[in-house]
């Protein structure tokens, strides 16, 4: 049963996994035996990831490229396939985020969000799909959000996004399942990271508003999430095409959390 997911041999490309909930599912995907291709656009959080990735024992290297270019990406792709061979296993996990009310938002800004968040993976979804396609396998992971599913101010243009996200991740399921690769994505809750680490102190409303409104009473940890990127890396999934895995402590299940008694 545990060979359903085992991942050695595998070349997983994990775009953005220099921190938080990235390097939180690559570090799951290499515990499992995957090799890593880190990609980021800041050569020092890069350089401070690779070195974590190797003292943990990984195999793991990095390129320097920015997902929305698709020129750029292409040639980087190319030479991650040289360098490594097959990419077995992509995650896009790559995203930026605007909290702008909308009525105040630049339009530059909503664009850039749209670019980062959902056209970046679908640049990257369709460059590693060729050879995906030319063998009949991979694994492609898109990294959606409750905001996939909810509303909620300020966050207009990321909401936009990944609701875009989930829709384009059915999409492609649809299109490439005939040729035995599997399209889903993993929606997070909220996670104790070092984006909300400032907003996770006893006493702060937000913090007060997420433990009593999470059936788990408590913010997700990043190693919450190993499990599901490597179920969905892995031959465990090979059955399991389009769908969106919410993984929030149970947030989207409920209007509130229940009572103690």
């Amino acid at each position: 049963m545990m060979n359903l997911f085992d991942l050695s041999g595998k070349i997983a490309l994990i775009t953005g996994g220099t921190h938080g909930l990235g390097l939180a599912m690559a570090e799951g995907l290499a515990q499992a035996g995957a090799e890593l291709v880190i990609t980021s656009t800041t050569p020092s959080k890069l350089e401070e990831a690779l070195q974590y990735y190797k003292s943990k024992g990984f195999t793991a290297t990095g390129y320097i490229f920015d997902v929305t270019d698709q020129l750029k990406a292409k040639e980087q792709v190319e030479l991650i396939e040289k360098n490594h061979g097959q990419i077995d296993i992509l995650v896009n996990n790559a995203g930026i985020i605007k909290r702008v009310l909308a009525v105040d938002m630049d339009i530059e800004d909503f664009r850039k969000v749209i670019d980062v968040d959902l056209v970046g993976p679908f640049i990257m979804s369709q460059l590693v799909a060729k050879g995906m396609i030319e063998r009949k396998a991979g694994k492609i992971i898109n990294i959606c959000s409750m905001m996939s599913e909810l509303g909620r101010d300020n966050v207009s243009a990321y909401a936009s996004a990944k609701g875009g996200l989930k829709m384009l991740t059915r999409n492609l399921a649809t299109e490439w399942a005939k040729h035995n690769i599997q399209v889903n994505g993993i929606g997070p809750g909220y996670f104790a990271t070092s984006q909300t680490e400032p907003i996770r102190v006893d006493g702060n409303p937000f913090n007060e508003f997420i433990i009593n409104r999470t059936p788990t009473g408590r913010w997700g940890n990043p190693e919450d999430l190993a499990g599901t990127a490597v179920f969905l890396a892995s031959e465990a999934s090979n059955f399991v095409n389009g769908q969106i895995i919410y993984v929030d402590g149970g947030i989207l299940a409920t209007i509130g959390k229940p009572s103690n008694e």
